[in-house]
């Protein structure tokens, strides 16, 4: 409106739309739109058998568990069957995991903290710290094979006898 290259003509014009908006107006003439829509794709012909009052009601209540049956897209992913039997990546503890489990059978206790930050120390290409986990879990797998190997009296009769006897100098 302060603009001088605008005409005054131009700017009525604005005025006069500016004033016959009516957001209210507005909402009630898209609701009703709306309402013609879905009338249109129930099949309803007229406004008088236009679906009830309860109906909607009912509808509107079914809303909240409607999502459970669910809506079987493309896009959806499976459900896992469970965890992989397979490696996705290459172990970065392979070449060094001899090592570790000398270490293992001389301190059974050691955490795989102490473990790995003796590997940092020793080894000429260290470990990124993220593979931390990694070994842990590498530990934990050990520590449950010889755990089943003492209760089971599965394996290697000489590593169990080996393991018990660290166990008892460390105790």
């Amino acid at each position: 409106m302060e603009r001088k290259d605008v005409s005054d003509q131009c700017k009525e014009h604005l005025r006069q739309t500016l004033a016959a908006l009516d957001p209210v107006r507005l909402l009630r003439e898209i609701r009703e739109a709306q309402r013609v829509l879905a009338q249109l794709e129930v099949g309803v012909a007229n406004a008088e058998t236009a679906p009830s009052i309860a109906e909607l009601s009912g509808f509107v209540a079914s809303l909240a568990t409607v999502w459970r049956d669910g809506e079987v897209r493309p896009t959806h992913r499976k459900r896992t069957t469970g965890p992989r039997s397979y490696r996705t990546r290459v172990d970065p503890f392979e070449s060094v995991w001899p090592r570790v489990q000398q270490w293992l059978n001389e301190q059974p206790d050691a955490t795989a903290k102490t473990l790995f930050q003796r590997l940092q120390d020793e080894t000429p290409t260290p470990f990124a710290p993220g593979q931390l986990r990694t070994l842990q879990r590498r530990v934990k797998e050990w520590r449950t094979a010889i755990a089943r190997r003492l209760v089971l009296g599965a394996g290697d009769e000489s590593d169990v006898l080996a393991v018990v006897a660290n166990a008892e100098l460390v105790a």
